[in-house]
């Protein structure tokens, strides 16, 4: 492998581990030019739907604009790396998983959004407002009110009893 800093063409790999997920091998390689470290992943290559725009235009799905979407959303929230890693891998394993040869453009960011909404929901109001394209200050609302009535459905404890 290159060094992506001084284009030494051979590297040593330090550490290698498998993904939480199990879908993808992370190296950290040192270069012996340059003394640099970076990191690598191996995954397997699968045919990924093509994603089919708005406008109606077909473009190969890529995992990059996925990813730099969800780092853009997570910008200074306390998320780990790998975790973001996971979440993308996670919307491309639903999109293989699904068998389809295309993938509505929407489709694809509702999985964002889901995997989003998992992660950290400061991101999530982040990316819908963008993605949904608010105008106006009551969709934010409405969208703050839809966390209180999820949070008042989930299961388990919801408040914390006063001790007397």
């Amino acid at each position: 492998m290159r060094c992506p800093f001084c284009r030494h063409d051979d590297t040593q790999v330090v550490d290698s581990r498998v993904s939480e997920d199990g879908a993808a091998i992370r190296r950290r390689r040192r270069c012996p030019a340059c003394d640099k470290r970076f990191t690598t992943y191996e995954r397997v290559e699968l045919a990924l739907p093509t994603v089919v725009k708005k406008d109606g235009t077909r473009v190969e799905f890529d995992r990059r604009k996925i990813l730099s979407s969800m780092q853009l959303a997570l910008r200074k929230r306390p998320v780990a790396a790998e975790a973001i890693d996971e979440a993308v891998a996670r919307v491309e394993y639903q999109l293989l998983a699904s068998g389809e040869r295309e993938v509505r453009s929407e489709r694809l960011g509702e999985l964002v959004m889901d995997e989003l909404r998992k992660l950290d929901k400061i991101a999530y109001v982040r990316f819908a407002s963008v993605y949904k394209r608010f105008e106006d200050v009551s969709e934010f609302k409405n969208l703050i009110d839809e966390f209180g009535r999820s949070a008042a459905d989930a299961p388990g404890p919801t408040s914390r009893k006063r001790q007397s």
